[in-house]
């Protein structure tokens, strides 16, 4: 359903104006605008209070209602103009006349060239709960966010330099901290990288595993407010890096390290020191320190040594069943929690692997054996005089295969995409892993493996899960839903970089991106309450829409292999530089020459790029721009002699950031780069602008070549960073490409010495061809999920350089009169790209703006004026070789800025420094002033909370969505003994919603003789005590079905104490009786909180009858271990049975 407009652009403006300033103008909803930020309070419900804390003095507006007020005002700014334009929708309309016109492409409907779709609510997924928007790459260095974890009240965030807390109920308050971010607190900073982390409601702590081998407590409650807090304690667990962390159903901490390290914390032990007082934290921290269990000491090595000596990334406990999980490379192993006993070791297949299978380890005397003969081969050849390249550089590759291979066999690159990256529990008992191939597969409590699905090519990333759904991340950025039993419920891309981990709270699935952003979405999603959600966050673009405008700069020069003197770059970039914001600079041919061209090919294969020349270059523009204190330059790329650099103004450095370059070589076979592309990406006000220096196909006849180059260069240009996260689904493959361009760039460089003969830019070409594969294979996680090319995902795009298109039909005499006349009119018409523009074979869509200057080629050198023109024996027909064009966010001509169209550009001046005469062409610039739609994330974070909380539609959506299904339990007291086992029964009296259910311990006392219990302390995680067992702890309840729970005593009277890993002492448990209250907890598909039945269990050492209730019941009183049954009845979410089994021992 399309939303009605804001403001009727028919209507007379005076008045818009007029009952605006009366405050009576409205939004959708009905709200008055300025009757809602005029007023005292800035929220519009008493409800709101329940998000943010209340002002001390009510008549100051709040920070947030001065923007909102201020974006409103531009708002109806924009449509005032709109409206004096008399419906002309031209950009600033009042003063159009300082722009240039434009010439625009056809074939810019083309799916490729489209601009990306924009809204101020994406369309593509749904909306989403914005905790850290997406940070500048470069503000992270040191610091970037690793993993999160979600506790009832907090989110936690763990990173490279520290540890980050968000309380739940302040996500939707203002915050001072960082630009847009919810109110966080952070710990102190220096601390080692984060690996891990697990929350531990039990003990009110959350644990992390740190690069240093070190775990960290800290406390869920903090004193304070402030920043810079500190953990609890903190102690040596392993000599490498914590990689892995799990809580087991008994409360024990487990963590995991490099080389099958595993080591189990005692709850016991764990205990005391948090109990210790804070002088005696170091007493604490020593204590645990030593109390470990080294399970692989535990465990004869020579069963199962593939799961011992793979890095432990991932640890799961299964509190359905009461064992946990461990992941290697591709093994796992099942412990069993309550005895730390390894039941069993499978690999990804699901195959027992009981011994090592020596067939699968590679015979390395066996190689070397046929190497040898290689080499002896290789010998003879040279004693016969054969000294060719290709018999050298297969030598060198097969050397160079043998490492890979060598470091395959230890599980580098081997079966890579099979690894297991993730793993989850469900609700139901089962366990999901996610690999890095994509596959998702699907095991039960025993290892068994049931069955795999694929959805997505993507490595898999991390897993979670809510309800009855579990939720995927992919290293694409994608996310998708899937239900229990696999089917796909729905994608989306939830974020523009890999998401690396998931964490459930509040109703929200948070998901960590790897540029540090999170972002929460509602558990519903996908769902009904999306578009409703949608739809009322759009209405109120207006007021987080902030438009900013900023002048760009950018100049193109083909130097000719010459160097410009001071007053040549003063003329073309210093003189025009002064407001504007970006500076962007690309030159051609700064350094030719074959040996060039090929010792830059050979440096391309093995990453490296530039050369002493590029840098001059780059110091000299620098100094020109007064680099360091106006301008700093924020990056650069350069492919033989292309040269691509930006910089920027030193007031805008802190919105512009993500720097990424791409260079595309089109000549000699695609491969070398005297002819291509460099480009470089940037965020700017959070909007992706790409600028790409070209040089095409020379001569007047190569129309169709120069076309081929920019279709080459738009469709492969990429700039997707390499990371060990894109690189974990590629294969063995690449790495040993990768080799081979290597050794065949080392003999490529004894040619260049040797001769320095055409032969080398053939070899040259086949070493930058495999290595423009192994980009290419190597940056397919990182391309669009529609395939399209990374260009066509800009909202703004400029292209400039030397293409190399002429004027057709007109001889040079003709020619030089029309310049010398100025008719430049009939000279584009003759001009080679403005035609192929005008028939949509090139640059389809993009504009440049009317060319009002003199052909920029060919010139003689250090010649002033038009009679420069070649007048060689050749005398090459001037030409306008050298432009600049583009392409923003608009779809149609008369488009306005908005987030439906983030970026609108127009041009202030085009033209050619005709007064340079350092090269055989004129430089060219072209000065844009873009408008730029960006969210404040802040405003629309508050936005969104407030329409959650006081719109009647999604709150009825959510209170239906939520709903808890009644439930009922057999009984309400249970004694064992003696390795008894009763029956616990739950039954869903719901006839339509299924009920999830979880049980955990609230906590384990002592009966004393007297009759009296002692304090309850709840275990680690609410686990339960070694004694008790209870299986199924998590499940599913069918509408009107009953779960039969058993509970289970088991015999274990002795505890252990261990020092450095070794048992030391063994004691009797205590023999008093013990008691314990059981919680069930009962939940609906998507409600965030529970109704708790309470069970207490009395666990009794001695035979005698024990009382329980004076009430008469039909079975008499209860002696043993038989079970005392109460009548179903209906059981809240309130304690109304808490009182009563406390007050039971006195009866």
């Amino acid at each position: 359903m399309d939303l009605p407009p804001l403001i009727d652009l028919n209507d007379d403006v005076t008045d818009v104006v007029s009952s605006a300033t009366s405050h009576s103008y409205t939004d959708p909803s009905g709200t008055k605008i300025f009757d809602r930020y005029f007023s005292s309070s800035s929220s519009p419900t008493k409800s709101r209070s329940s998000y943010s804390s209340d002002d001390d003095d009510s008549s100051q507006p709040s920070n947030s209602t001065i923007k909102r007020l201020d974006y409103t005002m531009q708002f109806l700014d924009r449509k005032l103009h709109l409206n004096e334009g008399g419906g002309n929708n031209n950009k600033h309309s009042s003063s159009s006349s300082t722009y240039l016109p434009e010439f625009i492409a056809k074939g810019g409907g083309i799916p490729m060239f489209k601009p990306p779709l924009r809204a101020a609510v994406h369309p593509g997924r749904p909306p989403s709960l914005e905790v850290r928007p997406h940070p500048l790459r470069e503000s992270q260095v040191g610091c970037f966010l690793r993993t999160i974890v979600g506790t009832e009240r907090q989110l936690w965030a763990g990173g490279e330099n520290g540890v980050r807390v968000w309380e739940f109920g302040q996500l939707y308050e203002e915050s001072e901290c960082e630009s847009g971010t919810a109110p966080f607190r952070e710990s102190v900073k220096g601390l080692p990288g984060v690996t891990c982390m697990v929350g531990d409601e039990g003990s009110g702590a959350v644990w992390s595993g740190h690069k240093d081998g070190k775990v960290r407590c800290w406390k869920m409650k903090m004193n304070g407010f402030d920043d810079g807090f500190r953990e609890a304690f903190a102690w040596q667990a392993h000599r490498g890096p914590v990689l892995s962390l799990c809580i087991s159903s008994y409360g024990d901490l487990w963590s995991g390290s490099e080389n099958g390290s595993i080591k189990v914390w005692l709850w016991e032990v764990i205990e005391r020191a948090l109990f210790l007082p804070e002088e005696k934290r170091h007493i604490a921290a020593s204590t645990v320190a030593r109390s470990f269990i080294d399970l692989r000491s535990q465990v004869a090595v020579n069963g199962f040594n593939s799961i011992l000596t793979s890095d432990i990334k991932n640890l799961l406990s299964d509190k359905c069943g009461a064992k946990v999980w461990s992941a290697g490379f591709l093994s796992f192993a099942l412990w069993d929690a309550r005895t730390r006993e390894l039941l069993k070791v499978f690999n990804v297949d699901g195959q027992i692997e009981n011994r090592v299978d020596m067939s699968l380890v590679p015979d390395f005397a066996m190689e070397d054996e046929v190497k040898m003969k290689v080499v002896t081969s290789s010998k003879k050849d040279k004693m016969q005089g054969s000294f060719g390249f290709f018999q050298r550089s297969r030598n060198a590759i097969m050397g160079a295969a043998d490492a890979v291979r060598r470091v395959a066999a230890k599980g580098g690159f081997g079966d890579d995409t099979r690894k297991t990256e993730a793993m989850v529990l469900t609700i139901d008992g089962m366990i999901w892993t996610g690999c890095a191939n994509g596959l998702i597969v699907q095991w039960d409590a025993n290892g068994i493996r049931l069955q795999d699905f694929q959805y997505c090519s993507s490595a898999v990333q991390c897993l979670c899960t809510f309800g009855s759904k579990i939720w995927v991340g992919y290293v694409s950025g994608v996310v998708q839903v899937l239900d229990l039993e696999g089917n796909l419920i729905g994608g989306w891309v939830a974020h523009s970089s890999p998401v690396i981990k998931m964490a459930i709270g509040a109703g929200y699935v948070f998901t960590l991106a790897n540029h540090g952003g999170i972002r929460g979405w509602n558990v519903t999603s996908p769902g009904c309450l999306d578009n409703t959600l949608s739809s009322e966050l759009a209405g109120k673009e207006f007021l987080y829409t902030r438009i900013e405008n900023l002048k760009i700069l950018a100049g193109t020069w083909n130097v000719g292999q010459g160097r410009a003197t001071t007053d040549s770059l003063i003329s073309w970039l210093g003189s025009a530089a002064s407001d504007v914001g970006i500076v962007v600079v690309g030159l051609q041919e700064v350094e030719m020459g074959a040996g060039f061209l090929a010792m830059s090919a050979a440096k391309e294969t093995v990453g490296l790029e530039g050369s002493a020349v590029g840098q001059w270059w780059l110091d000299v523009i620098g100094k020109t721009l007064d680099e360091g204190s106006t301008f700093q330059r924020v990056g650069s790329r350069q492919l033989a002699g292309l040269l691509i650099a930006v910089w920027v103004r030193n007031d805008l450095r802190a919105y512009v950031g993500d720097v990424d370059v791409a260079a595309v070589p089109c000549g000699f076979g695609r491969a070398i780069g005297n002819k291509g592309a460099v480009g470089l990406r940037v965020r700017v006000f959070d909007r992706v602008m790409c600028f790409v220096n070209c040089h095409f196909a020379a001569h007047l006849e190569a129309v169709n070549r120069r076309n081929a180059d920019f279709d080459h260069v738009y469709r492969t240009m990429n700039f997707s960073r390499p990371s060990n996260l894109s690189g974990a689904s590629a294969g063995m493959v690449p790495y040993l490409l990768f080799s081979c361009t290597l050794a065949c760039s080392m003999y490529l460089l004894w040619l260049v010495y040797r001769s320095g003969l055409p032969l080398v830019l053939s070899v040259a070409a086949g070493a930058s061809s495999a290595v423009q594969m192994l980009r290419s294979s190597n940056a397919m996680s990182g391309q669009t999920v529609e395939g399209m090319p990374e260009l066509s995902e800009a909202d703004m795009v400029i292209f400039l350089g030397d293409f190399n298109y002429r004027l057709d039909g007109i001889s040079y005499d003709e020619a030089r009169d029309f310049v010398s006349q100025r008719c430049f009119d009939w000279l584009r018409e003759r001009d080679q790209l403005r035609a192929e523009m005008e028939a949509g074979n090139v640059f389809q869509g993009m504009r440049e703006a009317d060319i009002r200057f003199p052909p920029t080629y060919k010139f003689e050198r250090h010649q002033i004026g038009l009679a420069g023109y070649d007048s060689g024996e050749k005398k090459r027909i001037p030409a306008w070789c050298d432009r600049i064009l583009y392409r923003d966010s608009r779809s149609t001509l008369g488009s306005e800025c908005s987030l439906d169209c983030p970026a609108v550009s127009s041009i202030l001046q085009y033209e050619a420094c005709m007064d340079v005469t350092d090269s055989d062409h004129k430089p060219v610039r072209c000065i844009f002033s873009v408008d730029v739609a960006r969210v404040d994330e802040s405003v629309r974070r508050q936005e969104l909370g407030e329409i959650m909380e006081s719109n009647e539609k999604i709150k009825f959506i959510l209170e239906d969505l939520c709903q808890i299904p009644e439930t009922i339990v057999s009984t309400n007291n249970i004694i064992i003994q003696n390795q008894d086992t009763s029956i616990l029964r739950v039954t869903n009296k719901c006839g339509e919603n299924d009920a999830f259910y979880e049980i955990i311990c609230e906590g384990q006392s002592t009966v004393k003789e007297d009759g009296q219990v002692s304090d309850r302390y709840p275990r680690g995680s609410f686990g339960f005590p070694r004694w008790l067992e209870v299986i199924p702890a998590t499940g599913v309840i069918k509408p009107d079905h009953t779960v039969e729970l058993s509970v289970h005593h088991e015999d274990f009277q002795t505890l252990e104490e261990f020092v450095d890993g070794v048992p030391q002492n063994w004691w009797c448990e205590d023999m008093r009786d013990q008691e314990i209250i059981l919680i069930v907890k009962v939940r609906g598909r998507y409600s965030p909180d529970t109704k708790n039945h309470h069970v207490r269990v009395c666990h009794c050492y001695s035979v005698k009858t024990k009382k329980v209730d004076d009430k008469p019941n039909e079975s008499g009183q209860v002696q043993g271990n038989v079970l005392p049954r109460s009548d179903y009845q209906r059981l809240s979410s309130s304690f109304e049975f808490v009182d009563q089994m406390r007050n039971l021992h006195s009866l």
